[in-house]
């Protein structure tokens, strides 16, 4: 139906132990601490993909796109400035 984007892919705790070569119970103390986001259905977590992204890029990662969207938006920017200025 629809395409797996980074936003949609979530993992399991134990998926997450394999991928970063770290104990299950270690997973589960670095949600505890808050220092990897999940969420909770029931009985079981589950990790988004961009926790992980979060987790080792910080914000950097998203200030970076951010950053990206205002730069391709700049133009237009100063095309709409340079209108209402001429009005005034």
């Amino acid at each position: 139906m629809s395409n797996n984007t980074q936003l949609d892919i979530v993992y399991t705790p134990e998926q997450v132990a394999t991928m970063l070569q770290l104990s299950k119970n270690t997973v589960y103390e670095l949600i505890g601490r808050g220092e990897l986001v999940a969420k909770r259905f029931g009985r079981v977590y589950r990790i988004p993909a961009r926790s992980l992204n979060f987790m080792f890029t910080g914000l950097d990662a998203d200030l970076y796109a951010a950053e990206q969207e205002d730069i391709t938006s700049l133009a237009q920017v100063h095309k709409e400035l340079s209108a209402v200025r001429s009005e005034l």
